[in-house]
């Protein structure tokens, strides 16, 4: 039995699965993302999903062979790693377990856990990549001054444009009212309020707004469109980077994936797939095959020294087939 841990800016999720394949339990708990509430809050929040993901698979942490706990920021803080390595030891009761950043369960879901790339899209943006036993991150410097091409990006970019609508500094489009609607705004100056002093500029709270982005988009609004592409063309930068910085070679075929709710939004991911072929022509563009959660699981069964073969990846494919591009993370 192998559990695997996403955690991400918005909520933290947990699956086990058994070597034959089959999920056997989930679980879902708050954001694990502690930069803005405290490096307490991992312990509380990895507590209460593993504790609820056994209780449905009516087991004991003691039961798991095998754990991967991706935790969003780990690795950006250096003094906190000691903390967080040992956190899920208080958790499982056992130190059969591993922890990274977040971005591996991206990676390991979409790409199975092989060389190549994957793309994470959701509050907040990064790559992952590994050749030959090496791994890259590129990006994830966070929303005050990184994060190109995510959610959080995205909505910041949407917010000024509905300040230079209001003004009159650009012609006013479908965007101005979806804001108005999605907000109930009063007036427009309102919304300083609103993000500012009724949200206290919760990350996962501003980032949810590039669904309105995206909903202007789709009604035809040029502001909400440009954004849009040129958080696809930013994702595709991450991605070449990360190609260069692995030292493919010129004509080494490079497997790429991505996760993310942002992947949702289709100008999002053609503008990305567009990005990426005018960059490198070896690219090799690839549906995810599992959602990163499950890719942490897959992830803890490699670390254990006991990948699932593959008749188990087979039957993983067909139980728990991604619905959506990419799923919800980071």
């Amino acid at each position: 039995m192998f559990l695997g841990v996403d955690g991400g800016g918005t909520k933290t999720a947990f699956c086990l699965v058994d070597r034959g394949g089959q999920v056997v339990a989930r679980a879902q708990a708050a954001s694990s993302y502690y930069f803005s509430h405290g490096i307490e809050l991992v312990e509380r929040v990895l507590g209460e999903g593993v504790d609820a993901v056994c209780a449905a698979a009516e087991l004991s942490p003691a039961d798991i062979e095998y754990a991967f706990f991706g935790l969003p920021g780990y690795g950006e803080a250096a003094r906190d790693l000691p903390v967080l390595n040992a956190t899920p030891r208080a958790v499982l009761g056992h130190d059969r377990y591993a922890c990274d950043n977040d971005m591996v369960c991206g990676w390991a879901g979409s790409l199975g856990a092989v060389d190549g790339i994957n793309v994470i899209s959701g509050t907040g943006s990064m790559t992952y990549g590994e050749r030959q036993g090496r791994g890259v991150r590129v990006g994830g410097w966070s929303e005050m001054f990184g994060d190109e091409g995510s959610a959080h990006w995205i909505a910041v970019r949407g917010l000024n444009a509905f300040s230079r609508m209001a003004d009159g500094r650009i012609p006013e489009g479908p965007l101005a009212k979806v804001f108005r609607r999605h907000l109930d705004l009063a007036s427009d100056l309102d919304v300083i309020d609103v993000v500012h002093n009724q949200w206290q500029g919760d990350r996962g709270r501003i980032a949810a707004l590039s669904r309105s982005v995206a909903e202007a988009a789709g009604l035809g609004d040029e502001a909400a469109s440009a954004i849009l592409a040129e958080a696809g063309r930013e994702l595709a930068l991450l991605v070449d980077v990360t190609r260069e910085r692995l030292e493919f070679g010129p004509d080494e075929t490079v497997p790429v994936s991505y996760s993310g709710g942002t992947f949702g939004a289709d100008p999002v991911l053609e503008a990305f797939a567009t990005g990426l072929k005018s960059r490198f022509t070896h690219y090799e563009l690839r549906h995810p095959l599992y959602e990163p959660v499950v890719g942490a699981a897959l992830y803890a069964a490699k670390i254990a020294g006991t990948p699932l073969d593959q008749p188990a990846l087979d039957a993983l494919r067909m139980a728990s087939g991604i619905t959506a591009p990419g799923g919800e993370n980071r």
